[in-house]
């Protein structure tokens, strides 16, 4: 079922509320041309087997299934993760889910060009972005032009959510998956 954009902000509005306290709210100014929601998630828990590019563990899985249930009803329009399978492997389901192919981004591209080239593709549209402890946050606060918590490396539950209206207004919104 596809949502207009009014339902979808209140339904992700009311599920962040529901799930945890609003942790961060900040305001700025952003050159868009139509309203945008933007999703970013650190991967779920990976596994520890001493390689560059561990998969997710048992629990990792079922975050990642928990995920895409939560966003089920969201009209996500494009899901991009890093090249690491930790990344791939908590967007697949989500991606599934709505029929989409993972969109695969550089996690080592400044945060400032990633935001950019969203703005630019998805105004108007709902994205998925899955990214690291060291990305996530710097990427939100490109896409908000707020500042945003660092995020540690035992966070794997944080759901952060940068609305932008057709004014160009962003709200960033923390809460937890």
């Amino acid at each position: 079922m596809k949502l207009p954009l009014t339902a979808l902000s209140c339904l992700l509005f009311l599920s962040a509320c529901a799930s945890s306290p609003r942790v961060a709210d900040s305001v700025a100014r952003v050159e868009t041309g139509a309203a945008m929601t933007f999703i970013l998630v650190r991967h779920a828990e990976k596994a520890a087997d001493g390689s560059n590019d561990p998969p997710l563990t048992d629990a990792g899985r079922a975050r990642a299934q928990a995920l895409a249930q939560r966003l089920s009803p969201v009209p996500v329009i494009a899901v991009y993760t890093t090249a690491f399978q930790r990344t791939r492997q908590t967007a697949t389901p989500t991606a599934q889910e709505h029929g989409l192919p993972l969109i695969t981004y550089d996690a080592k591209q400044p945060a400032t060009e990633f935001a950019a080239l969203l703005r630019e593709r998805h105004a108007g549209q709902t994205v998925l972005v899955v990214g690291h402890s060291n990305t996530v946050p710097d990427i939100a606060a490109a896409l908000c032009a707020c500042q945003v918590a660092p995020m540690s490396e035992a966070e794997y539950d944080r759901l952060t959510t940068v609305r932008v209206d057709a004014s160009g207004r962003a709200v960033l919104e923390v809460g937890r998956q």
